[in-house]
């Protein structure tokens, strides 16, 4: 299996690289489950661009600036938020259906989110995600030169140190990566000029998350093993408004609810306080305050008053209204009995994005020659100490396209023979139970103790738990034989161990991050970069 490029990961990152690639290029496409199965399908919100004549360049990046608690790289920033409306372009000339709205500059309607000064969010009602993604998968799927590999779980890179003793001077390179496929176990060898990490985030390492169960932080910790930095991994941005409810799992609440006027409210358990709003007791910008003050402001009061969950409550606007802009949640409340045109929705917040991740420059090169990295896996300073709502699409489609003419930009070189992946002393595991056991236990800790706040004493304890559980997954990746549960529990407590050791690094209170044992914000707001032994 050679090609010029293989991508791993079929997200609106990966799939943007693979559009630009496919004219000139060989491609593949390696996809853990099916092409939709990522985060990016479940996207609601939309995504930030500066698209009306009221709005700026300027405004865009300073808001983002600000929710990033200071430590957003002011240039990646710049780059990203000013080529955010060629971006745009390029998806509604793919033919993506987006909201239309006749009296505005684009003709298209914009709605606003918390932590933005405009209306910038342009969206398809409220499955924005979704709806780029099919439109996307279409053209993937039909274009000859790109080769699609679902249901295939990526393992590891292939790197020159790999390959034999290196060079005294000699620089190590990526030539590729071993795949599984799923449904037989066969374990195949990619050969590739150029490969890429788009596998999206590490929701998955919580116990609660609004992301698909494919966000295990496979290429992170595939990057971290094959030598690459990864910085601000203790960012972990834990959505405000998930979905509470038995027979819900993982739906959020999109966060234009609140820019559309949604409040937030405490529910009937709370006594005699029952339908007050909190929010303003917790910051002036309210219900509108960036996701980190909304996500502890809430945890707050659930733990101060011993709650389940709080009310997030729209009833008040139109029923029309309600159920033409939002209606997937219209939909699947109402399944749930709960009608959001006459009642409050039952909340909680959720692990959501990693904003942490591989060291890339604005091309997604990582610290390793044949690697990239984009979107959620990758980390270019965008994001800083907290995500402002809806710029992660921007990034995967900007960084994309950068990355893609960064590749084009190449000559193309002749790529070594690659050894087959070695089953002689691997067998079949009699114990499978303990991976699941692993997994559960994993995500219940860092729930509990690597969580919206945090303390030192409780970081170290999940620090004890996770060097015990390394050594355990590490024995049974070494002598049993492979399966895509083993992999990415491999891999989620190889991203757990990077968050913690960041948090534990991070000695002040900054964006996601809060230390109950470093209340205050230092004055020079710094990168945590964290840097592998050399193995």
């Amino acid at each position: 299996m050679k090609f010029d490029v293989v991508i791993v990961g079929s997200g609106l990152a990966g799939l943007s690289v693979a559009l630009h690639l496919a004219e000139s290029r060989k491609v593949a496409i390696i996809s853990k489950r099916a092409l939709l199965d990522g985060a990016s399908n479940w996207a609601q919100g939309g995504i930030a661009a500066v698209l009306d004549s009221g709005d700026s360049h300027e405004q865009h990046i300073a808001d983002t600036l600000v929710a990033g608690g200071g430590l957003c790289d002011e240039g990646a920033t710049r780059f990203i938020v000013e080529h955010g409306r060629e971006a745009i372009e390029w998806l509604i000339g793919l033919g993506v259906p987006f909201t239309r709205d006749e009296n505005a500059e684009l003709g298209f309607h914009l709605t606003r989110e918390g932590g933005h000064s405009q209306r910038r969010i342009i969206h398809a009602a409220d499955a924005t995600g979704h709806a780029v993604q099919v439109t996307l998968e279409e053209k993937v799927r039909a274009h000859p030169n790109i080769s699609l590999f679902e249901q295939h779980c990526a393992i590891d890179l292939i790197t020159t140190d790999k390959l034999g003793p290196r060079p005294a001077n000699g620089q190590p390179r990526c030539h590729g990566l071993y795949v599984q496929d799923v449904t037989t176990g066969q374990v195949h060898t990619v050969t590739a000029e150029h490969t890429v990490m788009a596998t999206g985030g590490a929701g998955k390492v919580y116990l609660y998350t609004t992301n698909p169960d494919t966000a295990s932080g496979d290429g992170i910790a595939m990057a971290w093993r094959a030598g690459c930095r990864v910085s601000n991994m203790e960012f972990i941005q834990f959505h405000p408004t998930c979905l509470y409810h038995p027979y819900a799992k993982s739906f959020l609440i999109t966060e234009a609810i609140r820019g559309e006027g949604g409040l937030l409210k405490l529910p009937p358990e709370a006594g005699a306080a029952a339908g007050q709003r909190f929010m303003l007791a917790h910051d002036e910008r309210a219900e509108l305050a960036p996701r980190d003050v909304v996500a502890r402001a809430i945890d707050f009061e659930i733990k101060k008053r011993g709650l389940d969950y709080v009310h997030l409550d729209i009833s008040h606007k139109p029923a029309e209204f309600l159920i033409e802009h939002f209606p997937t949640i219209y939909a699947r409340c109402l399944e749930l009995g709960i009608d959001i045109t006459r009642q409050a929705i039952p909340i909680v917040p959720a692990a959501h994005y990693t904003c942490g991740g591989v060291v890339t420059d604005l091309f997604g090169r990582t610290d390793l020659p044949g690697l990239y990295a984009v979107g959620e896996t990758a980390c270019t300073g965008l994001h800083g100490a907290n995500r402002l709502a809806s710029n992660s699409l921007l990034e995967c489609v900007v960084i994309g396209r950068a990355c893609a003419q960064d590749i084009l930009a190449q000559d193309k070189e002749s790529t070594p023979y690659l050894p087959d992946w070695d089953e002689s002393r691997v067998t079949d595991a009699d114990e499978e139970v303990v991976i699941a056991h692993n997994w559960d236990e994993l995500r219940r800790f860092m729930w509990n103790y690597v969580g919206i706040v945090r303390t030192t004493k409780r970081l170290e304890r999940a620090q004890h738990r996770i060097a015990l559980l390394k050594e355990e997954i590490d024995e049974y990746y070494r002598h049993f034989r492979i399966t895509s549960d083993l992999l990415e529990l491999r891999n989620l407590v190889e991203v757990a161990s990077l968050i913690v050791n960041s948090a534990l690094h991070r000695r002040e209170s900054r964006g996601l991050h809060f230390s109950r044992d470093y209340p205050a914000t230092l004055p020079k707001a710094l990168p945590t970069v964290l840097t592998p032994e050399r193995r």
